[in-house]
């Protein structure tokens, strides 16, 4: 799904613009002269034919782009959260760390919850789009079906921020998929995510691996085939993820 550069420099000059309008003062006449502008715009841009925009194309976009090594990702271009040419995006980097979605975003004062704090629900938007790319990285088509996160500091805004996701078990058609949020080497938030696995010809795509195409059709026929995770922990628990450890919390809270 590919857009003019032209759209994605006026997307980009609308989320500067929208930043600085809600970190800066102002005076009354000139908040006003935007307004009219701004309504002055709408109505040219409203004129406009409507685009088509099928989200079966995107779909096979996604999971039908098999990013390499470093490669930088998208979900597709109008993303709300990665999407370049989303004038209300976060102007958010995400690409291809060897099994890893890494993503860079330096948020806004547009996204705070709270003077100089990110909005919890930007965070668990970002988490879940990361997560998101863990999936195109394996093309393997899924949705989510829980987000969990954990906020261990405030998550500030005006800063680099680094969020890692990677698969961590698989069992059947569930994926489980964990992050991390990082400032300056603290870890400030964690997420874990189930996605529940799609056949890839739903969506056009050639099919997945045999064990892959099994699964899906056993959950597609009824059937709930055997797990075929790591071994779980207590209580029918999956084990322990790694990756953040107590030390981390700690370091994080202590932010």
């Amino acid at each position: 799904m590919q857009v003019s550069p032209a759209r994605i420099e006026a997307a980009e000059a609308l989320r500067r613009l929208g930043n600085a309008l809600v970190g800066h003062h102002v005076d009354d006449d000139y908040l006003l002269e935007m307004a009219k502008t701004a309504d002055a715009m709408l109505r040219e841009v409203i004129h406009g034919e409507r685009r088509a925009r099928p989200v079966d194309d995107m779909k096979r976009y996604v999971w039908g782009i098999h990013p390499g090594a470093g490669a930088r990702v998208n979900h597709f271009p109008d993303c709300i959260v990665s999407g370049a040419a989303n004038p209300m995006g976060l102007g958010m980097s995400i690409w291809r760390d060897d099994e890893e979605a890494v993503a860079r975003v330096r948020l806004g004062n547009a996204f705070e919850g709270a003077p100089g704090r990110a909005h919890g629900g930007v965070v668990a938007a970002i988490f879940d789009d990361v997560m998101g790319i863990v999936l195109t990285i394996q093309s393997t088509p899924a949705f989510t079906a829980r987000l969990t996160v954990s906020y261990l500091a405030p998550v500030p805004v005006g800063v680099e921020l680094e969020f890692r996701a990677r698969q961590t078990w698989r069992e059947g058609r569930k994926l489980f998929i964990a992050a991390e949020a990082t400032h300056n080497g603290n870890v400030i938030a964690e997420a874990e995510g189930l996605f529940i696995a799609l056949p890839p010809e739903r969506f056009g795509l050639p099919p997945g691996p045999e064990e892959v195409r099994a699964e899906a059709a056993g959950a597609f026929s009824g059937d709930s085939p055997e797990p075929g995770g790591p071994a779980r922990g207590e209580g029918g628990r999956p084990p322990e993820r790694g990756g953040v450890g107590r030390q981390d919390r700690a370091s994080g809270a202590a932010l």
